[in-house]
């Protein structure tokens, strides 16, 4: 007589509570990579619907030196001023096609006298990877900007950087360097600047439209969860057939598989011989 009261043992119990565990946790993971894929979905929509609008009057978006909402990422604004280069730095460690470098932030001081942060491009490091080749120098006098909004940086712990230059574009640490009212809700990546110069650093390239793999993780984490209910499953019968090898019923399943896997491993020589002897 089949006997499944095996399967009321502590044993399985605690089989059964990790694989729900395991699918628990699985289907969190899941869950993760699909909140992660609407996030990356919803910065896509800020790329598409900003990057390529008409500049705007910086006034018209930041209303406030701590002002920026998240929505306007991208957008391009128009602002006119004096960069401050005295108060220049640099950004360490910034990639540009593959390469680290450095990012040069140059304030620009707005007619109204606030101050708003250009990061005017990327430049090449010297033979001393600490120091950039060359920052060519910005514009003088008052120039007009056309900039790419995008919202400061948080501060990275334990990580510092040589006199002149910064880890991180973090706002309020700048606003503290330069002591001028400065907008602490967003800087700028520079599009073009008027009068331009012959030389300057590499602008930044429009973002990759890539919202990554995060659905096809979020599935793989759901499938395993399947597969963990898939495997005590086979656990389950595993041990069934070993409880009951002396089942009569069990010992006719376990011939007629056998019988199976020796026709399975016979060659084609063993059947045509069978055939010719039949």
């Amino acid at each position: 007589m089949n006997n499944w009261r095996f399967v009321l043992s502590k044993q399985w119990a605690g089989y059964l509570a990790l694989t729900i565990i395991f699918a628990i946790v699985c289907c969190l993971l899941g869950v993760w990579q699909l909140n992660r894929r609407t996030e990356a979905q919803a910065e896509l929509a800020k790329l598409d619907a900003n990057y390529a609008s008409e500049p705007v009057p910086i006034a018209d978006v930041i209303s406030e030196l701590d002002s920026f909402d998240e929505s306007d990422k991208w957008t391009p604004i128009v602002a006119e001023g004096v960069y401050l280069v005295d108060e220049q730095v640099l950004v360490r460690n910034r990639p540009y096609g593959g390469r680290p470098g450095f990012e040069v932030l140059t304030p620009l001081q707005l007619t109204d006298g606030s101050v708003f942060i250009v990061d005017r491009g990327w430049v090449e490091p010297g033979s001393d990877s600490q120091v950039p080749k060359e920052v060519p120098a910005p514009p003088a006098g008052v120039v007009t900007v056309v900039a790419r909004l995008k919202a400061g940086e948080p501060t990275l712990a334990n990580r510092g950087a040589p006199k002149g230059q910064i880890a991180t574009i973090h706002l309020p640490d700048l606003a503290r360097r330069i002591d001028q009212p400065l907008h602490t809700g967003a800087y700028g990546l520079l599009a073009s600047e008027t009068p331009a110069v012959a030389v300057a650093p590499f602008t930044a390239a429009k973002p990759i439209r890539d919202e990554g793999p995060h659905l096809s993780y979020a599935l793989q984490w759901f499938v395993f969860a399947i597969f963990g209910f898939v495997g005590l499953g086979y656990g389950l019968r595993q041990e069934y057939r070993a409880v009951n090898v002396d089942d009569p019923l069990e010992k006719e399943r376990a011939e007629e598989r056998e019988a199976r896997r020796a026709a399975k491993q016979k060659s084609d020589a063993d059947i045509e011989d069978e055939l010719l002897d039949a």
